[in-house]
């Protein structure tokens, strides 16, 4: 037969674009040997191109819907019913009829069928599509089967499958659809299995859902299902559902649903036997695929029926080990506050510079606990720098160890791999002179010096080398013990004055106060100095009225124009010349730096112009200080009217010291690290030109979709696969797509913290209180730091905050962010601003609609919706 009608048997691998998702997997269940797939038959997609290809009005139509966007639901629903009245209205081609015919008259007209769409984009490794086109169950006899393939067609343009296109970035006019025709079974059970579980993830869990009649019960939600899980071919978990009622086939055509007999309502769908049963054949099927499947299934005549197998597309990769030993895995994106995937350079740059046993999934990079873990005093240290840095994270782990049969325990004796940077266990002692810090500043400023001038001389082979070796360099300052002890001594004095404070004086979180307006903190000097760039500017109106409409990156050249310009171009550059190579993700050494895209900077310039009045930042400092300096004074009056109340005063002063020497100092090796980091970008990006001019690549960045390593190779011998690079791009678009899960194991079972909190009011947002006070305001929920529309006293809530975000900061009143902990980047920041702040609140861009009025409560941890 033509290519416009295939049998199930016929089809290929390679035919997706032919058959559509659905048909494809169909195709390939029908070859694994033991597999039950009812016969049948599929309408290509070259049926359906053959129907419309010259239909003008639907062209018109689709002319007019690629126009639109997501928000215009309106105008997408009233031309998509146009479009599905055009398709409904075309004559299906009379070799598609025929191909039909001679199908039927082989499986046999009378019986009744399915008939399913099958769309080519669905059921694809990155976007499943399910249930997006329309399926029609018991359709007897050929003029109804022709009809319900015209049906399909046009559900290819239901408002959902426009919408969700559209949202996927998917063109309307190169998605086809094929239609499977397969003989109807009439279950007495039917009901989906994932071959993972789809609440942990885990994949050794497989996880059933069964219920009486046809499928589309459970599928519409019409009733709950019973729910078998199976690990390792064991039944370890049943829940049986109340099944009052079921959809089954009606003896003309078409389905109809019943109630069940009360004495059956609450019996058990499946026997353990089948469930067992079902599992192998549910294992079986994913070994075929590779990779875990939802399974749709239906039991006939005591056999099962598979009816359709499609890839988990939510699962989140499992990060990659040499063994099959248990693991336990935690995310550095939520410790260093970028969430987001990284590109193939950036995660090589990351993994060359530190010492922790680093794995990589989806994008991102995950640190190997399972050691630290497995010895009681390295896990007493790991636990409670979590407990520090991420409650969610620490109580993740304890579940894990609560479990008890996950990790093998080692003896105390049996030295735990360290996983780098832990510093919790070091001994803060240290001379109390604010000089060590400006020394170490100091020495950092030097060493970059030196490596811009000598990074000048070097290019092609010479260049990797030596960037090799400048990473030992950046290595020495990073993990400098000097270093570390410093913020350690802060941090540790931080803890003390909290703790002692609540104790003899019955003050929550007193350090936060204490941490106001501290000298040397690099980052709250960047937020304050983007204020001074607006004084610069705020007197020069026309200046003002052309940053208002700047759409490029090249308005620097043209500010000399107008009056004031100069000073603005030279208020910029110095800033840029300081900050210039930070950014959002600044981690990641392929995201775009300020300097490279300076009218980032734009509207955050003008926000400071609109919301500030001229020495704002001079003005914010000082008072931040002098609230430190009064709260300082209040404790040590309070203390010396306390037993022993000279000794606890002297200790207390001294500790406060510590705290506002060196707790500025914290944001200082990150400021270090990406200043470096830009050097040899910027050196990288003249080899990368170089290469484009060789036609060894076709653009500049695409050298951030290769490893280090690679690139290296690719200058010396100027010869490049260019499917590696294309192959990676469409990957990293997948991994856009996936959340990080803080915690995750060998199984790839996610295992979420939760925080243990009483007496909180009923509707409470929950979180990790960081920075003190009780603050309402509108919230503004950002994203992208770009978007920021702020006015003075909103309440910032986002996903994450990095440094780059905190010239935000000067403009707000309090913080909510889904990512961080005590001693992270927004926290820091908050507590020097004077902010209340609550972080780590899990889903709080979406619980929190943007312009509600909020309450953050930055002592007690929590958020409550006013209105």
């Amino acid at each position: 037969m033509s290519s416009l009608v295939l049998d199930l048997q016929e089809m290929e691998k390679t035919q997706l674009l032919l058959v559509g998702g659905k048909g494809l997997h169909l195709g390939e269940l029908s070859k694994i040997q033991g597999i039950q797939v009812p016969e049948g038959f599929c309408v290509t997609t070259a049926g359906y191109q053959k129907a419309i290809e010259h239909n003008e009005s639907y062209h018109a139509l689709l002319d007019q819907l690629s126009m639109l966007k997501v928000e215009d639901r309106d105008q997408i629903g009233e031309i998509s019913r146009k479009i599905r009245k055009t398709i409904m209205d075309v004559e299906i081609p009379s070799d598609v009829v025929k191909a039909v015919t001679h199908y039927l008259s082989r499986f046999g007209e009378e019986h009744a069928y399915a008939v399913r769409s099958s769309a080519t984009a669905e059921d694809l490794p990155h976007a499943s599509f399910a249930g997006q086109q329309d399926t029609y169950l018991n359709i007897i006899g050929k003029e109804a089967i022709l009809q319900h393939i015209s049906k399909c067609w046009a559900s290819l343009f239901t408002d959902r499958a426009v919408i969700y296109r559209m949202q996927n970035g998917f063109d309307h006019r190169q998605v086809y659809l094929a239609v499977i025709v397969q003989r109807m079974v009439f279950p007495q059970a039917s009901g989906i299995l994932f071959t993972a579980d789809p609440i942990t993830s885990n994949r050794k869990l497989l996880s059933i859902d069964a219920g009486f009649g046809l499928g589309e019960a459970l599928v519409s939600g019409l009733v709950s299902a019973d729910c078998y899980k199976v690990r390792d071919g064991q039944i370890v978990d049943k829940r049986i559902a109340t099944k009052k009622l079921a959809i089954y086939g009606r003896k003309g055509s078409g389905t109809e649903t019943q109630l069940i007999d009360p004495e059956r309502q609450k019996t058990q769908t499946l026997t353990d036997e089948k469930i067992l049963q079902l599992a192998r054949i549910g294992r079986q099927i994913e070994a075929y695929f590779g990779q875990p499947q939802d399974i749709e299934w239906c039991l006939a005549d005591d056999t099962f029926y598979i009816v359709q197998s499609r890839p988990i597309t939510t699962l989140y990769p499992i990060p990659e080990a040499n063994d099959q030993e248990n693991r336990v895995y935690v995310s550095v994106g939520h410790q260093q506050m970028m969430t987001d995937p990284m590109k193939p350079l950036g995660l090589s740059f990351f993994l060359l510079i530190t010492p922790a046993p680093m794995r990589k999934a989806g994008g991102r990079l995950f640190v190997d606990v399972t050691h630290r873990l497995a010895s009681p005093d390295s896990r007493e240290i790991l636990l409670n720098a979590m407990g520090q840095h991420d409650p969610l994270m620490k109580d993740a782990l304890m579940t894990i160890i609560e479990r008890g049969d996950f990790i093998k325990s080692l003896p105390n004796d049996i030295k735990a791999p360290s996983p780098g940077r832990s510093n919790t266990d070091m001994p803060a002692q240290i001379d109390n002179d604010p000089s060590i810090v400006s020394d170490l500043i100091q020495r950092s400023q030097t060493s970059i010096e030196e490596l811009k001038q000598n990074i000048q001389t070097k290019s092609g082979s010479d260049l990797f080398d030596f960037i090799l070796e400048d990473l030992q360099e950046l290595k020495k300052i990073l993990f400098d013990p000097q270093s570390s002890t410093v913020f350690m001594a802060a941090i540790n004095a931080s803890a003390w004055i909290n703790e002692k404070m609540e104790m003899w004086l019955g003050e929550k979180n007193v350090a936060d106060t204490l941490s106001q307006s501290v000298p040397n903190n690099i980052t709250s000097e960047m937020g304050l100095a983007l204020l001074d760039v607006a004084d610069a500017i705020r007197p020069y109106p026309e200046v003002i009225e052309y940053l208002q409409h700047v759409k490029d990156d090249n308005f620097l050249d043209d500010l000399v124009k107008f009056d004031g310009g100069q000073e603005t171009q030279d208020a910029i550059y110095a800033y840029l010349n300081k900050y210039g190579m930070r950014c959002a993700g600044e981690i990641d050494i392929t995201r775009t730096r300020w300097s490279e895209k300076p009218i980032t900077l734009v509207p955050m310039i003008l926000g400071n112009i609109k919301n500030f009045e001229p020495n704002a930042s001079s003005r914010k400092f000082e008072q931040g200080r002098q609230e430190a300096l009064k709260k300082e004074q209040e404790l040590l009056d309070r203390l010396k009217q306390l037993p022993d109340g000279e000794q606890k005063a002297n200790e207390t002063k001294r500790m406060i010291s510590l705290l506002r020497n060196f707790i500025g100092y914290r944001e200082y090796p990150k400021y270090g690290m990406v200043n470096r980091y830009f050097v040899y970008k910027q050196a990288l990006l003249k080899e990368a030109e170089q290469l484009v001019k060789a036609g060894v690549i076709h653009e500049i960045e695409d050298i951030f979709y290769l490893t280090f390593e690679e690139l290296h190779e690719v200058v010396r011998t100027n010869k490049l696969d260019y499917q590696i690079i294309s192959k990676r791009i469409v990957e990293y678009k997948l991994y856009e797509k996936l959340t990080p899960p803080r915690v995750i194991t060998s199984d790839g079972e996610i295992i979420s913290g939760e925080y243990k909190r009483e007496n909180l009011p009923a509707e409470a947002i929950v979180g990790l209180p960081v920075s003190s006070g009780v603050i309402e305001g509108r919230a503004r929920v950002i994203l992208n730091m770009e978007d920021a529309d702020l006015e003075d006293g909103d309440i910032l809530v986002t996903s994450y905050t990095d440094p780059s975000w905190t010239p935000l900061f000067v403009s707000i009143k309090g913080l909510v962010t889904e990512v961080g902990g005590l001693m992270t980047h927004g926290a820091v920041i908050a507590r020097e601003y004077g902010l209340p702040a609550v972080v780590g609140v899990e889903n709080a861009t979406k619980l929190i609609k943007d312009g509600q009025r909020i309450r953050v409560h930055g002592t007690e941890g929590y958020i409550e919706i006013l209105y």
